[in-house]
């Protein structure tokens, strides 16, 4: 398939009053046109921070101090800010984690659909209003016409994602970033949202970056997931893979602490020990390493690299940074 985003050695760091918070540290990855990848990663591991410096949507004590990014052929890294406000909005979409907090409490929902149409595509309220009112039924939200003169707090929480869902396709991006979209909604209806973005994408032929904490949630979502931690990608690898080979000591902890029909009532979880790593100071061995059972001295001396090897499938590959083979415990 067609690449549509190459990311090379990403890192950005932020300025704190001690020094500087090293959020991501060379994230590399790639992304066709119309697959679906799941990020994936416990708080504070660069998941959201990455993909958020994709399109520079960061506050101002961030800096970006590496990293090419091309977008459809394109390297956007050096984009301004004027060519960013162009490729933000219509050639990436955005779906954030709180629409209560993303919307504009004192807007109405059709003013707030209609900005962006206006913007990119230059054409007058009306017929904007007439697109958002289609896209709104896209979503699967009924009596649209009469919601575009709604405000937010009028719709259920469902009802906002579905808003915030048909914004993010209103300027018919390529790509479409979902920064944990159903983590402040119940379970029903994280299900009913899951299932209408995998629909969207098979009718639009739109690549996703899917965020989230949850591994569980990408089962049978996502083509691929990349695993994140300390702000370096420490796996990645189809589905499958990563649910039936797991490579990397992190996501063997990830996918242990899931709960199954199996587990015993009562029972507790296995969780990872340890505390998560200190991002104000770089890392001279692998990040993992303090809460690795697995860990051999080289783990604390060196930063693995982040190799590709085979897959279980012929033809596809395993990325992993881990100097351990965590089948037979010895040193790759």
């Amino acid at each position: 398939m067609a690449k549509l985003l190459e990311v090379e050695n990403l890192q950005t760091r932020f300025k704190a009053r001690n020094g500087f918070v090293y959020a991501v540290n060379g994230v590399s990855f790639t992304l066709d046109k119309g697959e679906m990848l799941g990020v994936v990663g416990e708080s504070g591991c660069g998941k959201s921070v990455s993909m958020m410096s994709l399109i520079k949507l960061l506050p101002p004590s961030a800096e970006i101090t590496n990293g090419r990014v091309v977008l459809d052929g394109k390297d956007i890294s050096r984009a301004n800010t004027t060519e960013m406000n162009r490729i933000r909005g219509s050639k990436v979409g955005m779906i954030f984690q709180d629409p209560m907090t993303s919307l504009n409490p004192f807007m109405k929902i059709g003013k707030q659909l209609c900005e962006g149409l206006i913007y990119h595509k230059s054409i007058k309220k009306t017929e904007a209003m007439q697109q958002a009112a289609k896209y709104l039924e896209l979503v699967g939200i009924s009596n649209a016409e009469h919601r575009l003169y709604e405000y937010p707090h009028q719709l259920s929480g469902g009802m906002r994602q579905r808003v915030m869902i048909a914004m993010a396709l209103l300027g018919e991006p390529s790509l479409v970033i979902a920064d944990e979209p159903t983590t402040a909604l119940d379970v029903t209806i994280q299900a009913q949202i899951v299932e209408l973005v995998k629909d969207l994408r098979e009718k639009m032929n739109t690549s996703i970056i899917w965020i989230t904490h949850d591994l569980s949630l990408l089962a049978g979502m996502v083509d691929r997931i990349m695993v994140m931690y300390s702000g370096f990608v420490v796996e990645e690898a189809k589905l499958d893979d990563i649910y039936k080979d797991p490579r990397h000591p992190y996501t063997l902890g990830l996918l242990k602490s899931i709960p199954s029909l199996k587990t015993e009532a009562g029972s507790r979880l296995p969780s990872i020990g340890g505390a998560p790593p200190n991002l104000f100071v770089k890392p001279t061995g692998c990040p993992f390493a303090p809460r690795c059972s697995f860990k051999k001295e080289i783990c604390t001396k060196q930063v693995p690299p982040l190799e590709i090897t085979p897959g279980a499938d012929s033809g596809s590959r395993h990325r992993i940074a881990c100097w351990v083979d965590i089948k037979t415990g010895e040193v790759r």
